[in-house]
């Protein structure tokens, strides 16, 4: 094969190569857009907290109606 022809060659290589890359990036592109991230830590701690508060509340309400049940004179 002479020069010119290796040349060719390898330029079409790169500029395939180009392409591929290119169209991969493009890709991983849509994927994120389409597909939500991973919670961030600072997400998933928020969501824990509420999660907490809200499991706190739950058991306060409880206690507080069994409380009443207890206070509430038999018979009325």
């Amino acid at each position: 094969m002479n020069t010119q022809n290796e040349a060719r060659k390898l330029a079409t290589q790169e500029r395939l190569a180009d392409e591929q890359l290119k169209q991969n990036m493009l890709n991983r592109a849509e994927e994120e857009v389409e597909v939500p991230s991973a919670d961030s830590p600072t997400q998933q701690q928020t969501r824990e907290s509420a999660t907490q508060q809200r499991e706190k509340d739950e058991h306060l309400q409880q206690t507080m109606h069994s409380r009443a049940q207890e206070n509430t004179p038999l018979g009325s």
